[in-house]
């Protein structure tokens, strides 16, 4: 009987580590080559393509590398698009707003994350949008961006393969360059090892059961 309870925690326990989330990519310790400005004239966006586990992920958290502002901007956000395209990706519909700063005018690493659960599918393309409440003109946040692809750090997730900008957030073009950012994320479990999560709590509930009645 002991081995039972064993078994149960053997399966949870991976998964409530899991839970936290791991940083899969990230190009925030390159060393900048410039910023591209921000602004309601000037948006920007960047590519990443998930990992293969099989049961997806669930977005943790997109840290972005910015520059100093210049003038006075305000409205900073930071959404998530799914990808269009195959030979010359862009953006394409937006997947919702991530929570942050509104106003990242002191250059360095900024942390924005969904509200809700926000479910990435496996092997699939994605766009961090970036845009602002002031024209260009009025001033502008900056985002980091350096001559390199961001590596990859496991589970083979990979990013910047796109690197775009717009006046409207409709018309696409690219840059040469390739932003800072970084992805957190949790892994899904499949449904056939959530299966045998719910199980192994089954297992606990009545193994405690028996153990009061007794």
């Amino acid at each position: 009987m002991l081995a039972i309870p064993a078994f149960g925690l053997a399966v949870l326990s991976p998964h409530i580590a899991e839970a936290q989330g791991s940083l899969y990519l990230s190009s925030l310790g390159l060393t900048p080559s410039g910023s591209s400005s921000v602004g309601s004239d000037s948006w920007l966006a960047a590519d990443f393509v998930t990992g293969s586990n099989a049961g997806g992920y669930l977005l943790n958290s997109v840290q972005l590398g910015l520059a100093y502002a210049s003038g006075n901007p305000n409205g900073f956000k930071t959404m998530l698009y799914t990808e269009v395209g195959a030979a010359a990706p862009f953006p394409g519909t937006s997947l919702g707003t991530l929570d942050g700063s509104l106003n990242p005018a002191i250059g360095g690493i900024y942390i924005y994350s969904p509200d809700s659960d926000l479910a990435l599918s496996p092997n699939t393309a994605y766009f961090i949008v970036l845009t602002a409440g002031t024209a260009v003109a009025n001033g502008a946040y900056g985002w980091s961006f350096t001559s390199t692809h961001a590596p990859t750090l496991s589970g083979g997730w990979h990013g910047d393969d796109a690197f775009l900008s717009s006046s409207d957030g409709l018309n696409w073009h690219f840059n040469s360059a390739y932003a800072q950012f970084g992805i957190s994320a949790t892994d899904v479990p499949e449904p056939s090892m959530l299966g045998l999560l719910a199980l192994g709590g089954l297992l606990l509930v009545w193994l405690r059961q028996k153990a009061k009645a007794l």
